[in-house]
C-alpha cells in the first residue's frame, strides 16, 4: 500500500495489563504495507482521562485516522473519536465498545465467558495525596486467562511486564459512543475468557460494525497478527 497524504494514519491504542509492544507484530506489518502507524501509551487511569490523552494525540495528527482499539483500549477510542473531527473508522479487536452511560464493571458482570475478575490482584499507588487501588493479572493466572494460544514462556514475559490499571477505571461511565457516526469493524476472538468473547461480540452487533471471528485468546493481535492486521487493511481501504 502507497503512503499517500489522504490516506489515513492508523492509531494503535493498547488495552489494560499490556503496552504499546502488544501491537509490535501489527505494527511491524502495517509498516510493511506503507501504512503511517503511532502507537501510544495509554495512561491506564481512567476512561475519560485516557481518551483525553488519546484524543490530544490524534489531533496533532495530520489527516484523517483511522483508530484501533485493544481491550479496555476499544473503550478509549469510542469516547477519544468524539472529541475529535480527523477520525474516520474504528477497529475494536477484542476490544470493548460501551454505550452512553455504561461502565466496564457492569458489562464485566453480564459475560459468561469471561473469568477475569477471579483472576485479578489489588494494589495501591498514589493519587492526589491518597492511595488509590489499581489492577493486575495475578501472574499464575495470566496464561489461562489472557493469552491461552500463546506459548507459556511467553505468557510469563507479559505477566512480568504487564501495565495495571486503575480500578475506577471499570466504574466510569462512558460517554457518546463515536461507533454512533463513524463506520467500525471488530475482531471477536472466540476464545477471549479476559473480556469476554460473549460481551465482546453484542458490543460489536450493537455498534452495527462488520464483525470477523478469530479462534484465539484475548490477545488475538499478538497470536495471530497477520488476521488482525488484515482487518485493519480492509477498513484501512474502506474509508480511504
Amino acid at each position: 500500500m502507497a503512503e499517500v497524504s489522504d490516506t489515513p494514519t492508523v492509531v494503535l491504542v493498547h488495552g489494560a495489563f499490556a503496552d504499546a509492544g502488544s501491537w509490535a507484530g501489527v505494527t511491524d506489518l502495517l509498516l510493511a504495507a506503507g501504512v503511517r502507524v503511532l502507537v501510544p501509551a495509554n495512561p491506564l487511569r481512567g476512561v475519560t482521562g485516557d481518551s483525553a490523552y488519546t484524543a490530544s494525540v490524534i489531533a496533532q495528527i495530520e489527516g484523517p485516522v483511522l483508530a484501533a482499539g485493544h481491550s479496555y483500549g476499544g473503550a478509549v477510542i469510542t469516547n477519544a473519536a468524539t472529541q475529535v473531527d480527523n477520525v474516520v473508522g474504528l477497529v475494536f479487536v477484542a476490544a470493548f465498545a460501551p454505550d452512553e452511560n455504561e461502565s466496564l464493571g457492569e458489562a464485566e458482570g453480564t459475560s459468561r465467558d469471561s473469568v477475569l475478575s477471579s483472576a485479578l490482584l489489588p494494589r495501591q499507588f498514589p493519587a492526589g495525596g491518597d492511595a488509590a487501588v489499581e489492577l493486575y493479572v495475578d501472574p499464575k493466572e495470566f496464561h489461562r486467562v489472557f493469552s491461552s494460544d500463546l506459548p507459556e514462556a511467553q505468557s510469563a514475559v507479559l505477566a512480568a511486564s504487564q501495565r495495571p490499571v486503575a480500578a475506577s477505571a471499570f466504574e466510569e461511565k462512558s460517554g457518546v459512543p463515536a461507533w454512533k457516526t463513524l463506520p467500525s469493524w471488530a475482531v471477536v476472538a472466540t476464545g477471549d475468557k479476559a473480556a469476554g468473547a460473549d460481551v465482546i461480540r453484542s458490543m460489536a452487533q450493537r455498534a452495527n460494525a462488520e464483525i470477523h471471528e478469530l479462534e484465539g485468546s484475548h490477545v488475538i493481535m499478538i497470536s495471530q497478527p497477520r488476521a488482525v492486521t488484515d482487518v485493519i487493511l480492509a477498513a484501512l481501504k474502506a474509508v480511504s
